[in-house]
């Protein structure tokens, strides 16, 4: 730069040693020389007296005042247009919507944009329905939070059988690119700490309940958002006036306490028990809900601010029509074989003797033999194939057992018992129930180990001459059932043969048309078969390959990996010559199965609200055809009079109040758990028949009356879509789109 150019407000490089500086006055000194006073980055003044020789050194970096378009264009907008989206939000309240392949229903959008998003802090419970899109809310809510800023770091927590599908869905709907922490990456972090490392993350519930030290790396994080997504597994019990929590709900403690915001998602927050569901909400605010318990009750509170709950009958699309068909529940009684019915009452006298017998045990066996003779009463009314190989693992066990004691002199009362009480104590925590309430599972194979384990050594037997009469016992009993697996008088399995056999149904049968429910062409009927043992769904593999062939059906167990039980999914849900699914209740849990409208309940949980989990596997957003449910039901066992009178009742309380009677099945049996009555008409009955206070329990539980209050009290708490909610929510996404952000591009 030659020293003639030099002029006040030039920012010239080459004059100071300490950089660039600003010119404040230049006067031509002759001779070739030019004096200038500058002033610096830092504000001093300075002077200088410049020679041709410094020439080469000067650099104007730019005009002081001055402006010019000379930059590179493509970034100029590429600055731009990341300012513009940016502040999109601030003129398009439903940005979340406009920027993800998703296309919301009303409720969803009511429950982010009305219910969650404005909450500073969010600490709050979305108890939809299964099957109202719960993961499509939590989806939009994590994009809107990060659209206006307010969200860097977001964990999911769910079920381990649930992360993939976790991911998968958010990064196709919404393009978030969340990363699943397992144990390898706990184990592989450079830093330690793997949760510090990523700002999205999905972690198995399980895998940070279940690990001290993993818990223990978490608690030194921070996070703007966590979602639970099963919630309810991370629940506590209250009884005899003190606290019982679990693992998990010292993780969702733990949860609560290093994020801002926390939401809680599960279609099953209340279990009938006032207490259990104030100590759940205590995950929220701890301080709020613990004031409720006076005097070791907890009193009724109110929970609409707190809390969303919207049951499908209440779910509506844009148009105002129902957003779900209807659902329909029937009961298929059947009358056992001769051959059934002695191996029924002869294992039942075995499991009631047994249990009369635990009752003068110390309370360790007292628990663990109780726990053991309920799942043997389970599998006994599952199949001829459970049972028999049941009772031939206990009696060989028991054989061992029997071999030590005589080579002792004696039978040990603390054999291994301190094992299988911290086996059964474990299996309560994760289950979150107690032993004889079979409730949510996370891997159904390691829960079925766990009970096999405990059935086949637990006994309330003393001394060798007990449990040699034990033995003697379990032999009969096996030989029955050997004799009854091999032979052909299931009639259980009848029944589900006639069922799939029926032509009205049309299962395996492609629709020739479409149907008045929205059947599609080429597609066959699909059939949904569910049980809660892997020894029923082998059983029943094997019957139904010999009826129809190998390539017609596919099955789901908990001890699947992933990409076996997404194989078997696409299958049955694409593939027009796969037309049943059997499955135990792993399939239980986030899998869509909308494609199927038909299941059937071969053995029925203990639990009842696993029936409305099943169900909701089908009966969910995206079918079209009406749904039905066929249970299963011995009615001349103690059991199978309880559940007949169950779902007759039932059915005569949907005809009455409609399809809301499924979802407070729960809250039906807040006095007396389901699995407490079971065992009662077991242990109990008189040969063949139920006790009364069994049916009165019963009876009181299904009054319709009593119902009409439970369904009035959920009113309280839950959402209604009328027609004016859903018009003022249609207007302002037209409104939304109508101001959305425009190309360039939309992110």
């Amino acid at each position: 730069m030659r020293l003639e150019e030099l002029r006040r407000g030039l920012l010239v490089e080459g004059v100071s040693p300490d950089g660039a500086v600003t010119l404040k006055s230049v006067e031509s000194g002759g001779d070739g020389t030019v004096e200038v006073i500058f002033k610096d980055a830092s504000g001093r003044i300075g002077e200088r007296l410049l020679f041709r020789s410094d020439e080469a050194k000067l650099e104007v970096v730019r005009e002081d005042g001055g402006w010019r378009f000379d930059g590179d264009g493509a970034r100029f907008r590429l600055a731009t247009e990341a300012r513009r989206i940016g502040s999109a939000y601030l003129f398009d309240p439903l940005l979340a919507v406009h920027t993800s392949l998703v296309d919301p229903y009303p409720h969803q959008i009511s429950a982010v944009y009305e219910q969650m998003l404005g909450r500073q802090p969010l600490r709050f419970l979305l108890a939809d329905d299964p099957g109202a899109g719960k993961t499509i809310m939590a989806g939009l809510l994590i994009k809107e939070l990060i659209a206006r800023g307010d969200l860097e770091r977001c964990m999911i927590v769910c079920p381990g059988s649930l992360v993939e599908q976790w991911q998968d869905e958010l990064r196709g709907k919404f393009g978030l690119p969340f990363k699943i922490i397992a144990r390898e990456q706990v184990e592989s972090s450079m830093t330690g700490n793997p949760f510090a490392e990523e700002p999205f993350a999905i972690c198995r519930l399980d895998h940070l309940a279940r690990n001290e030290g993993v818990k223990e790396v978490l608690s030194e994080t921070e996070w703007d958002l966590i979602v639970a997504d099963e919630a309810h597994k991370m629940s506590a019990s209250f009884s005899g006036g003190e606290v019982k929590p679990t693992k998990r709900y010292g993780l969702g403690e733990l949860l609560s306490g290093i994020t801002r915001h926390f939401l809680l998602m599960t279609a099953t927050p209340h279990n009938g028990k006032e207490e259990d569901f104030q100590l759940f909400m205590r995950l929220l605010d701890a301080d709020r809900f613990e004031r409720y318990f006076r005097g070791g009750r907890a009193q009724k509170v109110n929970t609409a601010d707190v809390m969303r709950r919207m049951i499908k009958e209440d779910l509506k699309k844009f148009d105002g029509s129902d957003l779900f068909p209807p659902r329909v529940a029937h009961t298929v009684p059947f009358a056992l074989s001769a051959a059934e019915h002695r191996l029924y009452e002869d294992v039942t006298d075995y499991v009631r003797t047994q249990f009369n017998r635990a009752e003068q045990a110390a309370d360790g066996r007292k628990r663990t033999v109780g726990f053991a003779l309920t799942v043997l009463q389970r599998r006994l009314a599952s199949s001829p194939e459970a049972i028999y190989l049941s009772l031939s693992r206990r009696r060989k066990r028991l054989e061992e057992k029997l071999k030590e004691a005589r080579r002792l002199g004696r039978l040990s009362r603390d054999t291994g018992l301190d094992t299988l009480v911290s086996k059964v104590e474990d299996y309560e925590d994760r289950l979150g129930a107690g032993p004889r309430e079979v409730q949510e599972l996370e891997d159904s194979d390691e829960v079925e180990e766990t009970e096999e384990e405990v059935l086949d050594l637990a006994t309330a037997a003393t001394t060798i001459r007990e449990l040699e009469g034990e033995i003697f016992t379990l032999r009969s009993l096996e030989e029955q059932a050997r004799a009854l697996r091999n032979g052909s008088g299931d009639r259980k399995w009848v029944q589900l043969r006639d069922l799939i056999q029926n032509k009205h149904l049309g299962i395996g049968r492609a629709v020739a048309a479409e149907g008045p429910n929205g059947e599609h062409p080429g597609h066959p009927r699909k059939l949904i078969v569910f049980t809660e043992h892997k020894d029923t769904l082998n059983y029943l593999e094997r019957k139904l390959v010999a009826l129809r062939g190998e390539g017609w059906l596919v099955k789901i167990t908990g001890g699947m990996n992933r990409q076996a039980r997404k194989n078997a999914q696409e299958k049955f849900l694409n593939d027009p010559g796969t037309a049943l699914l059997l499955a135990t209740d792993a399939a239980g849990e986030g899998v869509n199965l909308q494609r199927a409208s038909l299941m059937v309940n071969y053995d029925l949980p203990w639990n009842p609200n696993r029936l409305e989990q099943r169900f909701g596997r089908i009966h969910r957003i995206g079918q079209t055809e009406e749904c039905h449910v066929w249970n299963l039901v011995a009615e001349d066992t103690r059991e199978g009079q309880v559940y007949r009178r169950l779902l007759e009742k039932l059915e005569a309380a949907r005809k009455a109040l409609g399809g809301k009677v499924f979802d407070v099945l729960g809250e039906m049996f807040r006095e007396h758990s389901l699995s407490d009555l079971l065992m009662a008409a077991v242990r109990d009955g008189n040969r063949g028949t139920v006790g009364r206070h069994v049916t009165d329990a019963l009876d009181f539980a299904m009054e319709q009356e009593r119902l009409k209050e439970i369904i009035a009290g959920q009113a309280l708490t839950h959402e209604a879509m009328d027609p004016a909610v859903i018009g003022s929510i249609r207007e302002d996404m037209e409104r939304a789109a109508a101001r959305r952000l425009q190309p360039f591009f939309v992110a």
